[in-house]
């Protein structure tokens, strides 16, 4: 008997004309929050990425920067636009389900009280990738230091960075645990090269020879940003004598910069007789015939 009522009821419920315009009514209702809600976030990241365009056009005296920031932006705007969107179009069609939306955003906040208690380093870690990309303090492609991890930035996401090492390794690290980070690639870079003459060299001849060299460097190369300077002898220790050279150079070209000045200044050396310190082998004989031989440089 029990049995027969279920099955009356089942088939009266399916065969309510009130029930299909309820679900029609429904389910027209879903697709057009689903069509507006995709329109909505079209038409915002098109207007944002419009705005931030007019504004990368403008003249500024930090236009590689400010561009670089302004990207930056541009995606964590549009980001947060579909993350905003897509949430509240879900709220609307649980609505148009006839589910009551108020009790599970009780239950949710409840839930997500209890686990922002166990999980207050993964809010930490959110909160500073959040403010990194905010302020923009390094992007992707930039060579920084944190800590002891030294290397080249792949990827910047909410949670954790990921960078390249010289060797190739990928550090991953949490931005929660990123306290103070050096970026070698926002403002130019100082090359410093030490280059060592005998002691015996015309020390005077070896300078005009450098800044005969450093005049016309900084026009074959686009990398120097400023004249080298010659700022001359660093130090005399032993046989040899160091004279020291600076070079402002865009971010991370110092380190070519430097490898090429030394090769040509060894090479100018030796076309002009200007002696390298190298060690050198000294031989005394006696009258007994005896020999003593002593190294030095």
């Amino acid at each position: 008997m029990k049995f027969e009522q279920m099955y009356d009821h089942f088939i009266k419920t399916v065969t309510s004309e009130e029930m299909w315009i309820d679900i029609g009514i429904a389910t027209v209702k879903i697709i057009a929050i689903t069509i507006l809600s995709m329109i909505i976030v079209r038409v915002a990241k098109m207007a944002i990425r419009k705005a931030f365009e007019i504004r990368m056009k403008a003249p500024s005296p930090l236009q590689p920067a400010s561009e670089r920031r302004h990207r930056t932006i541009l995606r964590l705007l549009q980001s947060i636009i579909s993350y905003v969107v897509y949430f509240s179009a879900i709220l609307a069609v649980l609505s148009a389900m006839n589910i009551e939306v108020a009790g599970l955003l009780a239950g949710a906040g409840i839930v997500g009280l209890a686990v922002g208690f166990g999980a207050q380093s993964l809010v930490k870690d959110v909160i500073t990738g959040f403010f990194i990309i905010f302020e923009d303090q390094f992007g992707v492609g930039d060579y920084i230091k944190i800590t002891s991890i030294e290397g080249t930035v792949l990827e910047i996401g909410l949670r954790t960075t990921k960078i390249k090492g010289a060797a190739g390794e990928i550090n991953i690290v949490p931005n929660g645990l990123i306290t103070e980070v050096i970026n070698y690639s926002i403002n130019n870079s100082i090359a410093v090269i030490d280059v060592s003459v005998a002691y015996n060299s015309d020390i005077a001849k070896a300078e005009r020879l450098i800044e005969a060299y450093l005049k016309v460097l900084s026009e074959k190369r686009e990398e120097i940003t400023m004249p080298p300077t010659l700022l001359g002898v660093q130090n005399v220790v032993g046989a040899e004598v160091t004279l020291r050279i600076s070079v402002e150079t865009l971010p991370m070209q110092q380190f070519a910069i430097s490898r090429m000045i030394r090769r040509d200044v060894k090479e100018i050396f030796d076309q002009n007789g200007i002696e390298i310190p190298y060690p050198k082998m000294m031989v005394y004989e006696r009258d007994n015939n005896q020999t003593f031989s002593e190294e030095g440089e």
